[in-house]
């Protein structure tokens, strides 16, 4: 990083141990809350993308013969500074992003945590010894990296993202190229310099800036790449499976999500309140697990509505770096912030009653950032499109149901399968969830968040792969098996 005479931080490459200067232009991130620039950064090009994975290859050569434990010695030095860092990157985060200060600094805290898992995980990735059926024969299954790994991340989560990617693929023993969202480059430059101080060696890791269409494909698509893991949307998640497949690439994807939130009569309204508002307005809804659909029973829909809006109407919106407050700041960009006001007004013109929300604030400080009214819309169907389609923004629709059977049949009809919701003290409910309700990943009477040692996987357009925990970081190796004759 480099500073203007104007005082403008000026962001560059970081590719085999060295920050450079991109080929490509210059790009601006404003703040979504006010306008203002937080930073400048230099593109890559399709050369700079080239240059990053051959310092990733030629690194990976030393890198998968070190030791766990060495590996997992430097990943805990980054987790180490980056709790020294914590209040610095959280604020760069509220500044870029937009999201209240509170949630930045849970998300470097999820950065960290996610790669201290892996760091305490490394001497588990164990392989097996079978029985051969030459008694002078073993059979040696070994686990083994990859190679070269490449990470492309979202803007939503802009340093639990890059711990995600970063965190497994280096514990596993690979080497990593990184792509941040360019909505959020920021923060991931500031965590790999941090990974520089840490002492991970040169070339292990780099991050090149550029967009999806000439950085993105070169990387994906190169020979050099061996495993992509990719943090977006279904259309991004897509176009990176289509572009690998020719190259039979291994591809991992977690995408877009339309997670039901099912409150039955037997629930306790005030947790399940809470949680519903919590688990659709942190992080003004751009949560790929966030609450983008009620299911309420009959018993219960009235006092929970009234309840519901109630808090809705508590709800503080404004610029998280003035006022640490706040529940909810701008949305990420004005394109974000049309395409939900569409949403809302198309649900509105199918029949839909907007019961609190439904426009772009303004006024004061609302006119120089991208803010949105946290929106309750009720008297929908499950075939409108605000039921299916993804808002990933504070609007939540809600539907009266009349038995657990219903909801369970109008949650499944999604083409995602990432989140679930589901409030209820019936034990044979629960049970028959885990067979009847189609989502990888079900929080039962709590509210979103997922943990660093659980799995976080979605069925069908919400993605391939899962990540996290032991099965997250077995991705990041490949078996190899071994006849060894004596």
């Amino acid at each position: 990083m480099t500073t203007e005479d104007n005082g403008t931080a000026v962001y560059r490459q970081f590719i085999g141990g060295q920050w450079s200067d991109g080929g490509g232009q210059s790009l601006d991130v404003t703040n979504p809350a006010t306008g203002a620039m937080v930073g400048r950064l230099n593109l890559s090009t399709t050369d700079d993308a080239q240059a990053a994975l051959e310092a990733a290859d030629r690194a990976f050569a030393s890198w998968r013969r070190t030791t766990a434990k060495h590996r997992a010695d430097l990943l805990l030095r980054l987790v180490e500074l980056l709790q020294e860092h914590s209040e610095r990157l959280a604020r760069l985060i509220t500044a870029e992003q937009g999201k209240p200060l509170t949630e930045s600094r849970a998300d470097v805290g999820m950065c960290g945590d996610l790669i201290r898992f892996a760091a305490e995980n490394t001497r588990r990735l164990e392989g097996d010894i079978v029985p051969a059926d030459d008694p002078n024969e073993q059979i040696w299954i070994q686990k083994v990296p990859h190679g070269v790994v490449v990470g492309i991340t979202a803007w939503n989560f802009p340093a639990a993202l890059i711990g995600r990617k970063l965190g497994p693929a280096l514990a596993a023993g690979n080497t990593i190229v990184l792509k941040p969202s360019e909505e959020t480059p920021l923060t991931a430059m500031e965590i790999v310099e941090l990974a520089r101080q840490a002492g991970i060696p040169d070339g292990v890791v780099n991050l090149v800036n550029g967009h999806g269409q000439d950085v993105g494909n070169h990387l994906v698509t190169s020979p050099i790449t061996q495993l992509v893991s990719m943090t977006g949307s279904v259309r991004g998640g897509r176009e990176i499976a289509k572009a690998a497949a020719p190259h039979l690439k291994v591809v991992r994807l977690e995408l877009g999500g339309k997670a039901p939130f099912i409150v039955m009569d037997d629930a306790e309204l005030e947790p399940a309140v809470e949680a519903a508002i919590v688990s659709r307005f942190s992080n003004n809804g751009q949560v790929c697990t966030c609450n983008e659909r009620m299911y309420v029973h009959a018993g219960i829909y009235d006092r929970f509505l009234d309840r519901f809006k109630q808090r809705v109407a508590e709800l503080k919106v404004g610029d998280p770096l003035k006022h640490e407050d706040v529940d909810m700041g701008p949305k990420i960009s004005s394109g974000e912030l049309d395409k939900v006001h569409d949403m809302v007004q198309r649900a509105i013109d199918a029949g839909a009653n907007l019961e609190t929300g439904g426009q772009r604030l303004t006024g004061g400080e609302y006119d120089d950032g991208f803010y949105y009214a946290p929106t309750v819309l009720t008297g929908v169907s499950n075939d409108m499109e605000i039921m299916q389609e993804e808002i990933f923004g504070p609007v939540v629709p809600i539907m009266k149901v009349d038995s657990f059977e219903q909801a369970i049949e109008y949650a499944n009809v999604s083409e995602y399968g990432l989140s679930a919701y589901l409030f209820t003290n019936d034990v044979k409910r629960l049970m028959n969830t885990v067979h009847d309700l189609d989502f990888g990943e079900i929080y039962v009477n709590r509210g979103g968040g997922e943990s660093v040692q659980g799995f976080h996987k979605g069925y069908r357009n919400s993605g391939i792969g899962g990540e996290d925990g032991k099965y997250g970081l077995e991705a990041y190796v490949k078996n190899k098996t071994m006849y060894v004759h004596f």
